[in-house]
């Protein structure tokens, strides 16, 4: 009985180690994370009942991206001057009442695929506003030796909630009313919306305007933003690591832009298990994300971030060769595995490079690349699967790793 009461202290103590503002900012991503994991879901099964054409559904995950390329770089500029807590808060909000409109729409039969294109389109918007403004609260919450810890945790808490809870909780609740995992999507926001006021103030911002009434008036939003370009584009490991992860995301984003129908059609997934599989695979994401500050200190970052993006790149491409869905589900495993480890220390090795009062604009700007090509990519991928459902895994797959191959040796010099 000493001994659990023991291994209880020391767990809390490690739990309290990165400190209060860091874990309300986790706990209204633990929020935020459910109603995500329920979205991703329900989202792409609605989308399936209004239409079947592949193109119309690709275009779907498309929408969501979009706004990472229209609005990314501005947003990126606003989010370094407004109250970063704040505006997770609004950017919440907002998508509290659109799932709700979404499930009104539902319940009074109304709604129709373009109805959710709006609505994915305003999601979007708001997510590019709440993912920026959470990443550059990041630094300001945990100190330098606790980056990797914070980004593990966050990294876990999204796998769990997404792919335990959040996506087979879709499912479930979309086999009884269409509408309903809508109401619990906005539920979710409304809680995490709660939880961000918690926040403490002093972690709101990192724009700092000169004390010195005789120093220089701060620049005007533009130039702000053409100082953060000039960083991204001027910082030789920034800027290549930025043009990878978007031929990488690219590659993804084509690749599996239609699996929700790769899954009902090819392997003959039932609806009412669509989420579960989706929670089956996300089972080693949680342990990529838990033990990625294991692996870089044991073999450094640059040499785990170069194993684990090609590995898991491969793993994309061998899907679309599965013959069941058992072979499915151990690439799927695989896949998750290594790409929680890549995207944690990937956004670690962000955060120690990119100075906070510039994150909001050189994270947005990257973001828009990044994200911004990912609808390109998922159109891409709904015209290959017109030809066969297959095939964006062999061809826009195959195109990844061989980005993968050609980026192996930059990936070795970056890192710690």
């Amino acid at each position: 009985m000493g001994r659990l009461t023991v291994r209880a202290r020391d767990a809390k103590s490690k739990f309290n180690e990165l400190g209060a503002p860091f874990n309300r900012l986790w706990g209204a991503a633990l929020a935020s994370h459910v109603a995500d994991g329920i979205l991703a879901t329900a989202a792409p099964l609605l989308a399936a009942t209004l239409t079947e054409d592949p193109v119309l559904i690709s275009g779907l995950a498309a929408t969501v991206m979009l706004p990472w390329l229209l609005f990314g770089i501005p947003i990126g500029g606003l989010i370094d001057r407004l109250d970063r807590r704040l505006t997770l808060a609004v950017a919440g909000s907002v998508r509290l009442v659109t799932a709700s409109a979404v499930a009104l729409a539902i319940f009074n039969q109304t709604m129709t695929i373009w109805w959710l294109y709006l609505a994915a389109m305003v999601i979007g918007t708001s997510e590019v506003f709440s993912d920026t403004a959470a990443q550059s609260l990041m630094p300001q919450t945990l100190r330098k030796e606790h980056i990797e810890r914070g980004n593990s945790r966050m990294s876990v808490a999204q796998t769990v909630l997404q792919s335990f809870v959040g996506s087979p909780l879709g499912g479930a609740l979309y086999a009884v009313a269409i509408w309903i995992p809508f109401v619990f999507n906005s539920a979710a926001y409304l809680v995490a919306v709660a939880l961000l006021l918690l926040v403490p103030v002093h972690v709101r911002n990192a724009y700092q305007r000169p004390a010195d009434k005789d120093a220089p008036a701060p620049a005007g939003f533009i130039a702000d933003i053409v100082v953060g370009l000039k960083f991204l584009v001027g910082h030789r490991t920034i800027w290549r690591l930025v043009l990878t992860t978007t031929a990488i995301g690219f590659a993804f984003a084509a690749s599996t832009s239609t699996m929700v129908l790769y899954l009902l059609k090819v392997q003959h997934v039932p609806v009412v298990w669509f989420g579960v599989l989706m929670t089956v695979q996300g089972i080693s994401g949680v342990f990529g994300g838990l033990q990625a500050p294991y692996w870089s200190g044991k073999f450094g970052r640059s040499l785990t971030l170069a194993v684990s993006i090609l590995g898991s790149i491969t793993c994309t491409f061998l899907t679309g060769f599965a013959p069941e869905i058992f072979t499915f589900l151990v690439l799927g495993l695989v896949n998750n595995y290594l790409l929680s480890i890549w995207n944690v220390l990937l956004m670690s090795t962000y955060h120690e490079l990119i100075p906070n009062e510039l994150f909001g604009r050189v994270h947005g700007a990257r973001r828009t690349l990044v994200w911004g090509m990912m609808p390109i990519g998922s159109l891409v991928g709904g015209w290959i699967a017109t030809y066969d459902l297959r095939a964006p895994f062999w061809i826009m797959g195959g195109f990844g790793v061989l980005v993968a191959l050609a980026s192996l040796r930059f990936l070795r010099r970056i890192g710690s």
